[in-house]
Protein backbone atom coordinates (compact mmCIF):
# COMPACT_ATOMS: atom_id res chain seq x y z
CA UNK A 1 0.00 0.00 0.00
CA UNK A 2 2.96 2.34 0.42
CA UNK A 3 3.46 2.32 -3.36
CA UNK A 4 0.06 3.81 -4.19
CA UNK A 5 0.90 7.49 -3.68
CA UNK A 6 4.09 7.62 -5.80
CA UNK A 7 2.56 5.59 -8.62
CA UNK A 8 -0.61 7.68 -8.73
CA UNK A 9 1.26 10.99 -8.49
CA UNK A 10 3.64 10.08 -11.30
CA UNK A 11 0.90 8.79 -13.61
CA UNK A 12 -1.38 11.73 -12.82
CA UNK A 13 1.33 14.33 -13.51
CA UNK A 14 2.27 12.76 -16.83
CA UNK A 15 -1.35 12.15 -17.79
CA UNK A 16 -2.44 15.71 -17.06
CA UNK A 17 0.42 17.05 -19.15
CA UNK A 18 -0.57 14.88 -22.12
CA UNK A 19 -4.31 15.62 -22.11
CA UNK A 20 -4.03 18.88 -24.13
CA UNK A 21 -1.96 17.07 -26.75
CA UNK A 22 -4.41 14.19 -26.95
CA UNK A 23 -7.43 16.46 -27.32
CA UNK A 24 -5.90 18.92 -29.79
CA UNK A 25 -5.98 16.56 -32.76
CA UNK A 26 -7.69 18.84 -35.25
CA UNK A 27 -5.01 21.51 -35.22
CA UNK A 28 -2.42 21.65 -37.99
CA UNK A 29 0.97 20.31 -36.99
CA UNK A 30 -0.41 17.84 -34.42
CA UNK A 31 -0.70 14.91 -36.80
CA UNK A 32 2.07 13.03 -34.99
CA UNK A 33 1.64 14.39 -31.47
CA UNK A 34 -2.02 13.46 -30.95
CA UNK A 35 -1.76 9.71 -31.64
CA UNK A 36 1.47 9.52 -29.67
CA UNK A 37 -0.14 11.29 -26.68
CA UNK A 38 -3.11 8.90 -26.80
CA UNK A 39 -0.82 5.87 -26.86
CA UNK A 40 1.22 7.21 -23.94
CA UNK A 41 -1.94 8.00 -21.93
CA UNK A 42 -3.33 4.50 -22.36
CA UNK A 43 0.10 3.04 -21.64
CA UNK A 44 0.17 4.94 -18.35
CA UNK A 45 -3.32 3.74 -17.54
CA UNK A 46 -2.56 0.09 -18.25
CA UNK A 47 0.76 0.15 -16.41
CA UNK A 48 -0.94 1.72 -13.40
CA UNK A 49 -3.63 -0.97 -13.42
CA UNK A 50 -0.98 -3.67 -13.69
CA UNK A 51 1.00 -2.19 -10.80
CA UNK A 52 -2.06 -1.80 -8.58
CA UNK A 53 -3.97 -5.01 -9.30
CA UNK A 54 -2.04 -7.67 -11.18
CA UNK A 55 1.37 -7.50 -9.47
CA UNK A 56 -0.01 -7.74 -5.91
CA UNK A 57 -2.27 -10.61 -6.98
CA UNK A 58 0.72 -12.45 -8.44
CA UNK A 59 2.70 -11.87 -5.25
CA UNK A 60 -0.14 -13.31 -3.19
CA UNK A 61 -0.45 -16.32 -5.47
CA UNK A 62 3.19 -17.20 -6.15
CA UNK A 63 5.15 -15.41 -3.43
CA UNK A 64 6.78 -17.21 -0.55
CA UNK A 65 5.33 -16.58 2.88
CA UNK A 66 7.50 -14.47 5.14
CA UNK A 67 8.64 -16.13 8.34
CA UNK A 68 8.30 -13.94 11.36
CA UNK A 69 11.27 -14.42 13.70
CA UNK A 70 10.76 -13.55 17.33
CA UNK A 71 13.57 -11.98 19.28
CA UNK A 72 15.09 -14.31 21.82
CA UNK A 73 15.15 -13.05 25.37
CA UNK A 74 18.71 -12.97 26.65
Amino acid sequence: MERIAPILMTALAAGLALIPLALGGGKPGNEIQTPMAIVILFGLLTSMVLNMLVVPALYLRFGRPVEVKQLEAA
